[in-house]
């Protein structure tokens, strides 16, 4: 006669099992450091509900998914980061990557773009086109989106502090397309907080930041309504050193924060919240990461309905896109990145996400080649098209650990998310430094693990080769940074000096009262006001942010 329990079990055949050959690891354990148990049963479900963990489908709390149809309805929207050089380079690949099949833009910008400096300023010397493309006047954004649609495909840019501008040159350029901004659809990633917390692109304190996106949040509402005003972003957090639990616990801790900035300048939650969207990381440990996106959602669902009140379904569904973990990515044997983002990728489908990034398996290495990058994309065609594992809504629902795993991350999660209450909010947490601790702790404890050999990088710290081959590079020509150099003042010598002093005006203006700003950037950047020129002027009217230095 079997067992009758999983305690007999464990006592009776498990345990006498173990005693007699042992076990690889003295400890199986999560990325977060909590015991992962040989098995999971009915008991460890023993006062679960169906209704309230998981209900269906396109049904509160949203656990198996925002849409009723998930997949067998569209596949996610596959949506490759790119962009290098200059504007008309990375038109190009981006024209290559849609020929390819992929199904909306995501577009990388150059550090001097992302932190307010045009490519010509000393501070942008060596950095121009390195990361991502150059943008530095609506001249370049016309450039970038030359024979692309606006109004048919769509767009999500990975920009922070600089959200707002790139937002507004978008708009501007979409207007000289002919394009009905109402009729513009993409994500801004537009997260100044995780900025502070993890990845350091920031350029204005705190509260003029919060000030720039709650104006996007009023604008977009009325004039762009398909557009996502912000990817509240756990990537980057996760990529920094975070646990699964506590990218979510940060990333919601965040969203509360954001929504609370727009309540209280008077916005109506159910006009600015369905258009908010996340953005999460996908790293290696496979079913913790599809758990996370699963409790993300149940956690998201519940905030927005019982912490404010909210009445519309679309506010309270938790819409994501990922991208597979870059910190995963070794220099080593880069061919087996390639595996590590395919496994990712599926980890990212079965969790739910309603677009996809998959890494190229030489971004540990340098920007994608053309090769790597269409390789990238046909991992994501060869999941969707040859699988099966669309097919069939949440196929993960059930599983005994599966769903512990989903209560245990986001027990975790609502931990960190009552302690940064507890701390006066995201926002003070985040002056404080505890956020940053956190992650450094856990970054710490990861780095140890991988040089003691507790946790095995496959050709990193085991089954290295001797010799490695590296690949063939994408190298960004030196000459983007004199050639746009030479183009910026061509542009500065041929616009309308008049009316672009007086745009900058206005926009000084705006910044020292309390207007919406989109307007005014918008209308700034159809003078062909640059960039820097901007973010100059709002760098004399709300100064610099200073790191907050955590011990």
């Amino acid at each position: 006669m079997g067992s009758t329990s999983g305690h007999d079990w464990l006592e009776s055949t498990y345990r006498p099992a173990v005693e007699r050959a042992g076990e690889r690891e003295a400890l199986f354990e999560s990325s977060s450091g909590a015991p992962v148990e040989p098995l999971y049963g009915p008991e460890d479900l023993a006062d679960w509900s169906y209704q309230e963990k998981l209900g269906y489908p396109g049904e509160y709390p949203y656990t198996r998914g925002v849409q009723p149809t998930m997949y067998r309805g569209r596949y996610w929207t596959m949506r490759q980061y790119a962009g290098f050089g200059d504007a008309a380079e990375s038109n190009r690949r981006y024209k290559f990557l849609l020929e390819q099949g992929q199904t909306g833009l995501s577009v990388a910008f150059d550090l001097p773009t992302q932190i307010g400096y045009d490519s010509d300023a000393p501070e942008a010397a060596g950095e121009v086109g390195k990361v991502g493309v150059a943008i530095s006047s609506l001249a370049d954004m016309e450039a970038l989106t030359e024979g692309i649609p606006l109004d048919r495909v769509t767009t999500s840019m990975t920009i922070n502090a600089t959200g707002a501008m790139l937002l507004a040159l978008y708009a501007a350029a979409a207007k000289k397309q002919g394009a009905a901004l109402s009729a513009i659809g993409g994500t801004i990633q537009n997260d100044i907080l995780k900025e502070y917390i993890a990845r350091g692109t920031y350029i204005f304190p705190p509260r003029p930041s919060l000030r720039l996106i709650t104006d996007q949040f009023a604008w977009c509402a009325q004039e762009t309504p398909k557009f996502n005003t912000i990817s509240i972003s756990g990537y980057h957090m996760r990529e920094a050193g975070c646990t699964a639990a506590q990218e979510v616990g940060f990333t919601l801790a965040n969203a509360i924060e954001y929504v609370d900035a727009a309540l209280e300048k008077g916005l109506e939650l159910d006009r600015f919240a369905p258009r908010l969207a996340f953005f999460w990381a996908c790293h290696s440990n496979f079913f913790e990461e599809a758990a996370k996106f699963r409790a993300g959602r149940r956690m998201w669902a519940r905030i927005v309905r019982e912490r404010y009140g909210s009445t519309n379904p679309r506010s309270q569904m938790l819409r994501f896109h990922t991208q597979t973990g870059g910190a995963t990515l070794t220099a080593q044997q880069p061919d087996n990145n390639v595996v590590r983002t395919a496994y990712q990728a599926l980890s990212a489908v079965l969790g739910g996400t309603q677009s996809l990034h998959t890494n190229s398996r030489d971004e540990a290495l340098a920007l994608p080649t053309e090769e790597s990058a269409q390789l990238a994309l046909r991992t994501q065609q060869v999941l969707a098209h040859e699988t099966g594992v669309s097919d069939v809504i949440d196929p993960l629902a059930g599983s005994y650990y599966v769903e512990a795993l989903t209560d245990r991350v986001e027990e975790e999660a609502q931990a960190y998310i009552d302690r940064i209450e507890d701390m006066g909010g995201a926002l003070t947490a985040i002056e404080q430094g505890f956020q940053q601790r956190e992650i450094q702790e856990s970054a710490y404890r990861l780095q140890r693990m991988l040089e003691s050999g507790d946790r095995t990088v496959v050709g990193v710290n085991r089954f290295q080769q001797e010799e490695e081959v590296e690949p063939p590079l994408l190298r960004v020509d030196p000459e983007v940074g004199r050639r746009r150099a030479r183009e910026l003042a061509e542009l500065r010598t041929g616009r309308n000096h008049a009316a672009s002093s007086a745009a900058l005006e206005a926009v000084r203006a705006a910044a020292s009262g309390s207007e919406n700003m989109l307007p005014v950037l918008v209308a700034a950047f159809e003078e062909y006001v640059t960039l820097g020129e901007v973010c100059g002027v709002l760098r004399e009217e709300w100064s610099e942010h200073r790191e907050t230095l955590t011990i």
